[in-house]
């Protein structure tokens, strides 16, 4: 199990949702993954998503102006 980055700053939704969903499809199970973003809708956008496809959100942070989503992938 490994930890990958997704640097998803400056996309504006639904493109955030889209990476990650792309980036999710490349990892093994148990991979986590770092999304770091600065649309504020993936707050909401992103633990929906994973919700939907069985993933889990390990935590989110948020520093100054970029949203901090760390997935675990379950396949």
């Amino acid at each position: 199990m490994s930890e990958h980055s997704l640097d998803a700053r400056r996309l504006l939704c639904p493109m955030p949702v889209i990476r990650t969903q792309n980036k999710v499809n490349e990892l093994l199970n148990g991979d986590t993954l770092v999304v770091t973003c600065t649309d504020p809708g993936v707050i909401n956008d992103i633990p929906a998503w994973c919700r939907i496809n069985g993933h889990e959100i390990i935590g989110t942070e948020q520093n100054d102006d970029d949203i901090i989503i760390k997935i675990k992938v379950k396949h």
